[in-house]
């Protein structure tokens, strides 16, 4: 599934609206629905591609998340439990009139979308807010936290060493990696590190909300970086060298003479990498240093500059 496209699976357009989202993936669910083809495979499997397209077209984050990255990048993000992750498929199908038993959503999807609660657990209260208890005994819930990340480990990736609360209320340490190009709003999944299963089941996930801390001198467009330089008005009349900040060290770049305030240098490859794994590039933004309080010398030579027009 993690190669097709679930616009194309429901029939619609990617400009497609919730409501015909729902009634493409009412029809179709209808039609393939396993009761109404007994014993036909591909029915089922059709009907497996149905749920999941709607999972993820049906949510307004994954499918931001699907349209930035593409199938194929959506799936790195991504496993089979997120995706179904908050899903109550069995009432979407009671309001449509059918039955989707627990035995049958479990062949099918291995109890992913049944909508397990997800407890947020913060910092300082790490394993005592409540929540509804797991709806299978053999597993715990899982659970999730804030992972404030700086915005050169966004880029670049890197590895955390995390004081996991346990049941218990001590702490584990757990060494979480973080991959570049990661943006504020995905998840990172440590398997096993959530909530204790009851009667000794086994623990839950933990998923990290990535958040990434702003950065005084760049911003992100995609895979691209952005900065701004201020350099000498006279280097952009004249033309010479500007150094340009990057997250590997400052560069001298050429500015050529004549180059317009606001223009952008691009230097290939120093950006973040993007869903094909390449890297974007920087684009570093002239602007012109004006003094403030400009010399009695400063205001001379601007009085000539402007009877010339300039």
């Amino acid at each position: 599934m993690s190669v097709k496209d679930y616009y194309q699976v429901l029939g619609v357009t990617r400009d497609a609206g919730p409501e015909d989202i729902k009634k493409a993936y009412r029809r179709l669910a209808m039609q393939f629905h396993p009761d109404r083809n007994p014993g036909d495979k591909a029915a089922e499997e059709r009907f497996k591609a149905i749920n999941e397209a709607y999972a993820v077209l049906s949510d307004p984050e994954k499918r931001k998340q699907y349209d930035q990255f593409g199938s194929e990048g959506f799936h790195r993000r991504y496993t089979q439990e997120d995706i179904f992750r908050g899903f109550d498929f069995q009432s979407i199908f009671r309001d449509f009139g059918l039955d989707l038993g627990g035995d049958l959503f479990e062949s099918l999807f291995g109890g992913g979308g049944r909508g397990r609660s997800r407890v947020h657990v913060r910092w300082g209260d790490p394993f005592g807010g409540g929540g509804a208890g797991p709806r299978r005994a053999a597993r715990g819930q899982d659970a999730s936290m804030d992972l404030p990340i700086s915005f050169y480990e966004s880029v670049q990736g890197g590895e955390r060493v995390l004081s996991i609360p346990t049941p218990g209320g001590g702490f584990e340490k757990v060494h979480v990696k973080i991959p570049p190009g990661i943006m504020t709003g995905q998840r990172l999944r440590v398997q096993g590190k959530g909530y204790p299963g009851p009667r000794g089941g086994a623990r839950g996930d933990l998923y990290l909300d990535v958040r990434v801390e702003p950065d005084p001198r760049f911003s992100r467009d995609g895979a691209d970086l952005r900065c701004d330089v201020r350099v000498p008005l006279s280097t952009l009349i004249l033309g010479g060298t500007v150094e340009v900040p990057t997250l590997t060290g400052p560069r001298k770049v050429k500015v050529r003479a004549g180059t317009q305030a606001g223009t952008h240098l691009r230097l290939k490859g120093e950006g973040a990498p993007g869903p094909d794994g390449r890297r974007g590039h920087l684009l570093a933004r002239l602007l012109p240093v004006i003094p403030e309080r400009p010399s009695e010398r400063v205001r001379r030579l601007a009085e000539e500059l402007r009877a010339e027009g300039l």
